[in-house]
């Protein structure tokens, strides 16, 4: 469930105030779970990339808080964070979560360390940009690998899967779990996963797993795929299945 509350202050700068919203996501059911909680999120009125709950990341997070077992104790890096709606949920349950987004997007950067701050959460915030080889990405070590709607600028595709691809080499094991819409892209997805020799572990209809009350705001053809390194294949299909 998601709740908009528009009236509260969303940011300490007063000019602010007027072009964002607070919305807060609901997981787990108070009533008869005592692990139930919410995240609250500070979003742009506009929807600017970056600063808005897209589709994706609501159907991710909700995967994140169905898988939590699977998460508790991990160390977790989401790509593209934005809002970061999916790393927050994997820092509620346990992980150790780095959130990034592009070096470039000083805005987002600052809001994502808002909202963890909102959240009482202790995530590490970092610029990340795909393709780029600086020196913070040679220290990420994730078990998991966190993408929302990242697959949606074809033209930033390879850059996006050369990053996974270094992250996913420099943890054995890890798995980059990704929500996207189902475009015309998909093709290009499947002949850059075999460039990069990466392998689609799993794939899901991502309302097959949503809870009613969250599916129903929510349209578009949206796809949840698990993908691994080929040579780590097995070893990773065993850890989820």
């Amino acid at each position: 469930m998601q709740v908009n509350d528009a009236d509260e202050p969303a940011v300490p700068s007063s000019t602010d105030q007027h072009m964002t919203t607070i919305s807060r996501h609901y997981f787990g059911n108070s009533s008869d779970s005592a692990d139930a909680f919410s995240i609250t999120i500070i979003e742009s009125m506009k929807e600017d990339y970056g600063l808005f709950v897209w589709p994706c990341s609501i159907v991710l997070a909700e995967y994140v808080w169905q898988q939590r077992s699977r998460f508790s104790g991990v160390s977790v890096v989401e790509l593209g964070a934005g809002t970061s709606l999916p790393g927050l949920v994997a820092a509620k349950v346990g992980s150790d979560v780095t959130l990034t987004d592009d070096s470039n997007r000083v805005e987002v950067l600052a809001n994502m360390r808002r909202v963890c701050n909102l959240n009482d959460l202790k995530c590490n915030v970092l610029g990340l940009t795909w393709g780029v080889w600086d020196v913070p990405i040679f220290s990420l070590h994730p078990r998991i690998i966190l993408g929302a709607d990242v697959l949606h600028d074809t033209s930033a595709f390879d850059d996006l899967f050369a990053t996974v691809t270094f992250l996913l080499q420099n943890s054995p094991r890890s798995v980059f779990i990704t929500t996207y819409h189902n475009r015309s892209g998909h093709h290009l997805i499947e002949f850059l996963m075999v460039k990069w020799g990466l392998k689609c572990i799993k794939l899901r209809d991502g309302f097959s797993f949503m809870p009613s009350c969250k599916a129903s705001g929510l349209s578009g053809n949206i796809q949840l795929a698990e993908i691994v390194l080929n040579s780590d294949q097995a070893d990773v299909a065993d850890t989820i299945n």
